[in-house]
């Protein structure tokens, strides 16, 4: 296994002698021996061998669910293994061997060589890889590991390097395949024919992309081997750390394929420009493609009926917006084979800096409506949103005609049926439930419609025009994302972001723009005239805002508030400022003093979800009265409050037995833990579905003489930092285990922060940052700030904080770096380049926390447009109430809880004589069918109450992708650039420094 790791031939050699024993194991029938039903099956085979593998003895008897799991798991991995072999094999025995060995010269063998570049190298690579699991396999039960067998196998150099080189060619390679379909028909038609003879029907570009989704599928499967894994099994921290390799090389090979796809789109678009000064731009380096893709443009009319509508190519660079008409080149039948590529002509281009995204009836933006006779609007079909504010505008206007028809009902003498206050009042809600669902229409209309403004030819006097195009996208995750890159785009053109970020090693050509955050703004915090106040801490309490539209959305920071808190003057001043995030920039909104200094913050949210529909509801929660935030405070009080908005109501006080200040709160489902300066850890208890802690339940864990300075949690019990010592606190029985993090007594820690299998911690006068375990609490990675970094002199680490796979780190210089890391539930160990910011702090970076928002299932989710169908929103229904022979009238049927007024005191108020001559009794009128005619067939309020549901298929969908947005916020003195002569701005201010990141995709 050494000599297979190291790549030798002696090893090869040796492997494959013991695979030709034809080795086959775990086959276990059932007990009655009769079926082959298979609960616990794995096979080994090695498409090499000539002969087929034989069954081994039966599997062990007395293996736990897991261990059944991890079988069937592996036996997924050999297969899946063992079908992409094949799939390698093919493309070189069936494409590239005969295409060489062609003596009608079907291809330039050059080009040949071109197309197929390094895949004889990764089936090369995987067949070591598959020999080295079979043997692993079949050692199976004395070993039951795979995890280090992975990081062997794909931590190599060359392995990495062999899949770079493929996938940098692998857009170049679909572009010779689509030119050689066009120029040789021989080609096209040897494609077809091996598609037509092979059994699944897999194109050539079906095979070829199989390398690019290697890893990821690899991914997948370790992680449902790591979820089936016991906590003390030798196989987790492999399977850990095995994750973590494939999840690296994942996102190397991706930002590759995102360059070498960045690249292609340029060349191919200068190649068609014939402006000289648009080319020479396009090919800047200082320019970067941000995203381009295929959209509809759509033209409307005064009355918002669609006049035209064509294909466009919207392509985003970093400070331009270039519109590109689309033409398919090559014959259709090419489609079947190979994806077409779009070839593009420019149509227009408008600096970024004037461009502006409308948003149709929401920010304040509003779209005037002409009025015009109805013989100009005969026989069109409007289907634009214009006409959707139109027709609100007219229920507007019926509603307050119905309320003033209502109130002079009310003033009848008789007593009517079918007109009295109860029928006139049923209007107004049904007319106020269409509004509601024409509210709903607009918006879903919004979802998918991005309007920008661009700047067009001045007018006759030389003023500037705008003009409004309207572009079409195919769900709102993509114009969710449109809006969301525009406004970074903007936001990376600021001096703050002109570089905001500085590379320690000279190749930075894969930092993408939006792989650093961006500064938004900067604000004071804490200003208080009679008390000098200090930064402490700060949190995030999420909430939405039911006023913004889609567009606010994705521009502003995630919404909720942001509480900061602080204190000085010894601990008889405290102040909490609570700042709204609902704009995209902070405001502050209230302050709230407080008798002592607060030292720390905690948010406690109310018990999450237990299943997984319960999971998909919870993305899009907004604060709930369950949620609260605890405060502790130098004079050893922990006040705990309720999280609604800005109410700041005082739910309940907890006092720590010896009065010592609280510098630092975790909780975990059923504990609260404070870390008291006398070295000490409180724990409180609550009763199970209880919101408060229980008073009475304060237990003491003593740790130490050393303030407890940090706590983590981890499951249900904490990390507590005690000087060099971290104690792992169990919640329950409050048993420690006390683990040795430094060899130096006078050094203490200063912070934790956990992300996957790891945490990281940092101490006090210290560059350095170590990474443990936080199962086997085994040391894994040291790594020195300071020497990733260009800053002059030594930097110590004065706080951390892990988000959105960025592990970043504030100093006591006020310098703030990131590192990327891995996201998974793998170890998370720095592997990439460090980031410096430009912007930094004049003193020590006293706090860094995260604000994360999901967009709501409702924002993801595409719900109907207006239809002129039957079934539509309130479908035009035949009016039974007139006269047969008179021509039927179309209408909305006006309905909201009274379905008949048969049962309504009064005589019935009808222009029809009655059918018995007279006869019916005043008091008992006969019900007939014309009295439903003024209202709607649904007998189900509620429904309508509710809204329209959202289609099955756009619901899976919105439940699937998730988009999250991020910012990070940083407090200290003050703000300057560490570069350049410019001078610090309020350095003796306490500054919040507020930091925009990308909206995040996941699934």
């Amino acid at each position: 296994m050494r000599s297979t790791r190291n790549g030798t031939k002696e090893g090869l050699r040796k492997t494959t002698l013991a695979m030709i024993r034809r080795v086959a194991f775990l086959q276990r029938k059932n007990s009655t021996g009769e079926g082959n039903e298979d609960t616990g099956y794995l096979e080994v085979s090695i498409c090499e061998l000539k002969h087929p593998p034989a069954q081994l003895c039966p599997t062990p008897e007395g293996l736990s669910s897991q261990q059944v799991i991890r079988r069937l798991i592996l036996s997924s991995i050999v297969q899946s293994e063992s079908s992409y072999l094949d799939s390698l094999k093919r493309i070189l025995q069936e494409y590239q061997k005969p295409l060489l060995e062609s003596h009608s010269s079907i291809l330039n063998p050059e080009k040949v060589h071109q197309i197929f570049f390094r895949l004889k190298e990764i089936h090369q690579c995987h067949s070591m890889f598959q020999i080295a699991l079979a043997s692993r396999v079949s050692d199976w039960d004395q070993s039951e590991m795979i995890g280090d067998l992975f990081v062997a196998s794909f931590s190599k150099s060359m392995v990495q390097s062999v899949y770079r080189d493929y996938i940098n060619n692998f857009t170049k390679a679909m572009a010779l395949i689509k030119k050689a379909c066009v120029s040789r028909p021989a080609f096209l038609d040897f494609l077809k024919r091996k598609q037509a003879s092979s059994a699944d029907r897999i194109t050539l570009y079906g095979l070829m992309v199989k390398p690019i989704q290697r890893f990821p599928q690899f991914i997948l499967l370790l992680q449902d081997m790591l979820k089936n894994t016991p906590l003390a099994h030798k196989d987790r921290l492999p399977l850990q750390l095995a994750l973590t390799e494939l999840e690296i090389l994942a996102e190397k090979l991706n930002e590759e394929r995102r360059l070498a796809d960045q690249d292609a789109e340029i060349q191919q678009l200068s190649h068609s420009v014939g402006d000289r000064t648009l080319n020479k731009l396009l090919n800047s380096e200082q320019r970067q493609l941000i995203h381009c893709e295929l959209l509809t443009e759509t033209v409307y009319g005064d009355k918002g009926q669609v006049l035209k509508s064509k294909r466009r190519k919207l392509f985003l660079f970093s400070d331009f917006l270039i519109c590109a008409n689309v033409t398919w080149k090559g014959p259709p039948e090419i489609s079947s084979l190979v994806p077409l590529g779009a070839k593009c002509s420019v149509k227009w281009c408008a600096p970024l800096a004037q461009i502006q995204v409308e948003e149709v009836g929401q920010d304040g933006v509003a779209m005037s409506r002409r009025q015009s006779s109805a013989s100009n609007t005969a026989g069109r079909m409007f289907l634009g949103p214009p006409r959707l504010f139109q027709d609100l505008e007219e229920l507007q206007h019926d509603l307050a005609v119905v309320e003033e028809v209502s109130l002079l009902v009310g003033t009848l003498h008789g007593l009517y049926q079918n007109l009295n206050s109860t029928v006139s009042q049923d209007w107004c809600c049904a007319l106020q439930r269409l509004i509601r669902l024409k509210e709903e229409q607009i918006q879903d209309a919004n979802k998918c419609c991005l309007r920008l403004s661009i700047p067009g030819r001045p007018d006759r006097s030389g003023r500037p025009v705008s003009i409004m195009v309207v572009f079409n996208t195919l769900s709102p995750h993509s114009k969710i994302s449109w809006v969301n890159r525009i406004y970074l785009a903007k936001l990376a053109q600021r001096k703050e972001n002109s570089p905001g970020w500085e590379c320690h090693e000279d190749d930075c050509r894969t930092q993408a723009l939006f792989g650093a955050p961006l500064l938004t703004c900067s604000l004071p915090v804490l200003s208080s005239r009679t008390h000098s106040l200090t930064l402490e801490a700060a949190l995030h309490s999420p909430s939405q805002s039911t006023l913004l539209g889609l567009c606010s959305t994705t521009t502003c920071l995630p919404q909720g508030y942001l509480w900061v808190a602080g204190g000085g003057g010894g601990s008889l001043h405290g102040q909490v400022d609570i700042f709204s995030l609902n704009r995209t920039t902070p405001r502050l909104v209230k302050s709230v003093p407080l008798r002592s200094s607060v030292l720390c913050l905690e948010l406690v949210k109310e018990s999450g979800p237990q299943t997984e529909e319960e999971e998909e509801e919870e993305a899009g929660r907004v604060t709930r009265a369950g949620n609260i935030i605890c405060v502790g405070l130098q004079d050893g009080s922990i006040h705990v409050h309720s999280s609604v908005d800005t109410a700041v109501e005082t739910l309940q006080t907890l006092v720590t037995p010896d009065g010592c200040p609280v510098l630092c709160l975790r909780h975990s489902p059923s504990f609260l833990f404070a870390g008291l300066a006398s070295g000490k850890v409180a724990v409180f208890q609550r009763g199970a579905g209880e919101r408060l802690w229980d008073v009475d339940s304060c237990r003491l864990v003593l740790l130490g003489s050393q303030p407890v300075h940090a706590l983590l949690a981890v499951e249900d019990g904490v990390w507590a930092s005690c000087g060099h010592h971290v104690s792992v606190i169990q919640g329950e029985s409050l048993h420690t285990q006390v683990l040795e993090v430094h060899h130096d007594p006078g050094c203490r820690v200063r912070c934790m922060v956990r992300s996957g299998a790891g945490v990281w911690m940092a101490f006090t006068q210290e560059s350095s940052i170590q990474l443990f375990h936080t199962e086997t609490l085994e040391l894994l990675q040291e790594v020195n700030i300071s020497a990733r970094s260009r800053h002059p002199g030594q930097l110590t680490v004065s706080c951390m904080l892990i988000c959105q796979g960025l592990l970043w780190v504030g100093t006591d210089q006020g310098v703030i770096l990131t590192f990327p890391v891995p996201t998974l539930e793998g170890i998370p160990r720095i592997t990439g380049k460090g980031r410096t910011s430009l912007n930094a702090h004049c003193g020590p970076v006293d706090f860094l926390v995260s604000a994360s928002r999901t967009l709501v299932p409702d924002f993801l989710s595409r719900g109907p447009v207006l239809s002129s169908s039957p079934d539509g929103e309130a479908g035009a229904e035949e009016s039974s109430s007139q006269d047969p022979e008179a021509p039927p009238l179309k209408g909305l049927l006006l309905q909201y809880r009274v379905t008949s007024s048969s049962q309504l005191p009064g005589k019935l108020l009808s222009a029809q004589p009655p059918q018995d001559g007279g006869r019916t009794p005043p008091d008992l009128p006969e019900h007939r069918p014309e009295d439903g005619s003024i209202y709607e067939v649904n007998e189900d309020p509620d429904v309508w109450m509710r809204g329209r549901a959202v289609g099955v298929g756009d619901e899976r969908e919105a439940k699937r992708s998730r988009m999250t947005s991020t910012a990070v916020f940083s407090g200290g003195r003050g703000v300057r650039r560490t570069e350049g002569s410019d001078s610090a701005e309020n350095a003796t201010q306490n500054t919040l420094l507020v930091w925009q990141l990308p909206l995040m995709l996941s699934q």
